[in-house]
């Protein structure tokens, strides 16, 4: 028991000293600033970067400050922005300019001068390319074929055929489809009587009417490679076009404003949206002799044959019935009046 304890207590303290001995720094840093064995305290910076005090003495006239020189980056950069300022003062000074001509649409900007400023020959004595419009095709006649509803015939597109044989040499047709039971007899002689008969090659455009049960009129001219135009207002416009009339931005938006006002108001609007039209129409007219200027164009047509078609002529104001009576002393319109009765 003795030497047990013994054996123990000599284990226990050879473990202390061996710990003790071992114990010892991570690390250990000497001072490098040393004077007569003590360390000096180091000097830290109070700033970051010292600069010069220029206030430290008062300036003399003799000694006037010193002055530092410019940098040549830092004097291009404000030369390039007095240029860019100049420019763009000059850039609102053009921008003020052009706001004094145009107006808002709610100012009484007056486009007559626009439209009147057109030079628009007769439609008699001008007239378009056909192998441009049509596309060339050596040996065969260009023919137009239009599809048509005889329940509510397009009566602007008859007016057009009428104008158009004014201009060219038209070979006429017209036919019907079987899936119409039975025509008008007015309406299979809308186009005349083709007494006069040439030889094909002879005529400078066809125009084949087929009465069809169909939604709207179509149009096609090249029966492989064209899709049908669709509408009585699109056709219209194709076929006026064969006129080779030529006008400003100005004027053709508002031909085109006219024909869709024409068919979706006029035409298929309520009664509150047919008053609407019909005073915009004689407010127009109260300035020019038609709709758009003072040449005939595709927008009176249209909107006339839509006022025949929906009976609001009789009801008319009074600028629109002057009008009214302008277009029917034409023989085009007459013609076409003669199937109304």
């Amino acid at each position: 028991m003795g030497a047990a304890g013994g054996r123990a207590r000599g284990r226990a303290g050879s473990g202390r000293a061996g710990r003790a001995g071992a114990a010892m720094p991570m690390y250990k840093v000497r001072p490098f600033h040393r004077v007569g064995g003590e360390v000096l305290a180091e000097q830290l910076p109070s700033c970051m970067y010292r600069l010069p005090n220029l206030h430290r003495r008062p300036a003399t006239a003799a000694s006037p400050p010193p002055q530092e020189e410019a940098d040549p980056s830092l004097q291009a950069l404000e030369s390039r922005q007095e240029e860019v300022l100049k420019r763009l003062y000059e850039l609102k000074s053009a921008v003020d300019g052009l706001s004094k001509m145009i107006q808002t649409p709610d100012a009484d900007f007056d486009v007559t001068n626009i439209i009147q400023s057109d030079e628009c020959s007769p439609l008699t004595t001008n007239g378009a390319d056909l192998d441009l419009m049509l596309g060339k095709d050596y040996g065969a006649l260009k023919d137009i074929v239009i599809n048509a509803n005889p329940s509510l015939p397009p009566l602007s597109l008859l007016v057009l055929h009428s104008l158009l044989c004014e201009r060219y040499k038209i070979l006429s047709a017209v036919h019907t489809h079987s899936s119409v039971k039975s025509v008008p007899e007015n309406l299979l002689k809308c186009f005349g009587e083709q007494t006069k008969k040439q030889p094909r090659h002879e005529y400078q455009l066809g125009f084949t009417l087929i009465w069809k049960d169909v939604p709207k009129p179509q149009m096609k001219f090249s029966i492989q490679t064209m899709c049908p135009i669709e509408g009585e207002g699109n056709i219209a416009r194709f076929l006026f076009s064969l006129f080779g009339q030529k006008y400003n931005a100005v004027t053709s938006t508002l031909i085109d404003s006219w024909v869709d006002t024409a068919i979706f108001q006029l035409k298929e609007g309520s009664s509150k949206e047919k008053g609407a039209v019909l005073r915009s129409m004689n407010a127009a007219l109260g300035k020019t002799s038609w709709l758009v200027g003072n040449e005939l164009t595709v927008a009176d047509i249209v909107a006339w044959c839509a006022l025949q078609q929906t009976g609001s002529a009789n009801a008319a104001p009074a600028n629109v019935q002057k009008w009214m009576k302008s277009c029917e002393n034409l023989a085009p319109f007459s013609s076409v009046m003669k199937l109304l009765k």
